[in-house]
């Protein structure tokens, strides 16, 4: 079965802003601060319009990595329709997390770490490439963002 034709640049954002509107999880991968041993785990994310929220223990491996390095690497949706984001990470503590933005994220991702006992972490993570293709008929021009900015207009 042939591939369908490749999207163009605006259709390919358009279907990237989609999928981070309406997917609750994401693939996040990251490595210790020496760039040791690489993880990778799903966790459900929030997507405000320009960052993704996401929670995990502090005490796990992921939650220790966003916080050492400040990176990480997602990839949402399946592999023949991928988008992936490499971004800068920022540590919230819960109680700097806004009580609106905890409930927004309860509500989305079905959970709410503000009520387990274990101890969370927020970590929000601001895109700076970001890159969408389905078939080999995509890997031209599949950066769709680089350094922080949208290479196609709105």
């Amino acid at each position: 079965m042939a591939p369908s034709p490749a999207r163009p640049a605006e259709q390919r954002k358009q279907d990237t802003l989609h999928r981070l509107e309406h997917d609750e999880d994401v693939w996040v991968a990251t490595a210790d601060a020496g760039g040791g041993v690489p993880y990778l785990v799903p966790l459900s994310f929030l997507w405000d319009g320009s960052t993704l929220l996401l929670a995990t223990p502090a005490a796990s491996p992921t939650g220790r990595n966003l916080r050492a390095t400040g990176r990480t690497r997602l990839g949402v949706g399946p592999t023949r329709d991928v988008v992936m984001i490499e971004g800068i990470v920022e540590t919230i503590t819960r109680d700097e997390l806004s009580e609106e933005e905890g409930d927004r994220f309860a509500a989305r991702t079905g959970f709410d770490p503000r009520q387990l006992g274990t101890p969370y972490l927020y970590f929000r993570v601001r895109p700076t490439r970001v890159q969408a293709w389905r078939e080999a008929n995509e890997l031209d021009g599949r950066e769709l963002m680089r350094d922080g900015k949208w290479l196609v207009a709105d």
